[in-house]
């Protein structure tokens, strides 16, 4: 019976009406309590659903000093339900025509209208700055140039998506010589340069930073007066501020020290406040 139960509930009945008059058809009449009893219908819903199917044309009542229901014969009352439900769905046929008559016009009209500032992209999640950058590396054409600066979204050691443009790109990244103290990242890095990565270190970058083909950049703002470890990135579709922030990467790169100078400046710098 269950499969009848979906069946008719896929006709428009709802579930106590369902079962209320697959529990008429057992016997010729029920009150209200005895098909509440065999429908397994809470009591206080009986009246409600009975009333319901009447209007339907699913039961009749008859009248006494207890009033009784009784189902319409399933070959009446299941066509009436399919006409029922055609009827609906003619309804809701002619209202999408009607809705999307009304609709494409303006729709038509809002794909001219654009966004003045939809080449600009802002992300705070972590896990969204992550797949962004993921999704930016695997676009590139011909080169990626970065500021590298903690807190990472990616720590070098983990950006596999990076060796594998370094083997089709040209990679140059800057990092700032507080990476030796991290032993992973350095590491890292050394992974990096090894695989065919440019790399020149300062002792304080700007601002994160990637420049993609002189064309789109990708940058972390950082609040200026309160400072915090949150990230929050700003990717922009835009050449002349591309071409204009390479410059400012080029000029940085000329004054940077290679990876074996920068490790050497380190040490001499420990071994003096040791």
């Amino acid at each position: 019976m269950r499969l009848v139960l979906d069946r008719l509930m896929r006709l428009g009945l709802t579930s106590y009406e369902a079962k209320t008059y697959l529990a008429l058809i057992k016997r010729d009449s029920f009150t209200a309590a005895q098909v509440a009893r065999q429908a397994e219908v809470p009591r206080q819903r009986i009246y409600d659903v009975l009333g319901s199917l009447v209007e339907k044309g699913l039961a009749s009542t008859k009248p006494g000093r207890a009033v009784k229901y009784s189902a319409t014969a399933p070959d009446l009352a299941i066509p009436r339900l399919v006409a029922d439900h055609r009827a609906r769905l003619e309804a809701m046929e002619a209202d999408a025509e009607l809705m999307v008559a009304e609709m494409a016009k303006e729709y038509a009209a809002g794909q001219r209208e654009t966004d003045p500032l939809d080449y600009i992209e802002v992300l705070r999640d972590r896990r969204a700055i992550n797949e962004r950058f993921a999704q930016l590396q695997r676009q590139i054409q011909r080169e990626i140039l970065v500021f590298t600066k903690a807190p990472y979204a990616t720590p070098p050691q983990d950006n596999l998506e990076g060796l594998e443009v370094l083997r089709t790109h040209e990679a140059r990244s800057m990092y700032e010589l507080s990476l030796f103290d991290d032993p992973d990242a350095t590491a890292g890095v050394k992974m990096f340069i090894d695989q065919g990565e440019g790399a020149r270190f300062l002792p304080e970058l700007p601002l994160k930073l990637v420049i993609i083909d002189e064309n789109i950049v990708m940058f972390g703002m950082e609040d200026p007066v309160a400072g915090s470890d949150d990230l929050t990135i700003v990717v922009v579709e835009h050449p002349s501020l591309a071409r204009i922030l390479k410059v400012a990467f080029e000029s940085c790169w000329s004054q940077g020290m290679t990876f074996d100078e920068a490790r050497a400046h380190v040490l001499r710098e420990q071994r003096k406040t040791a």
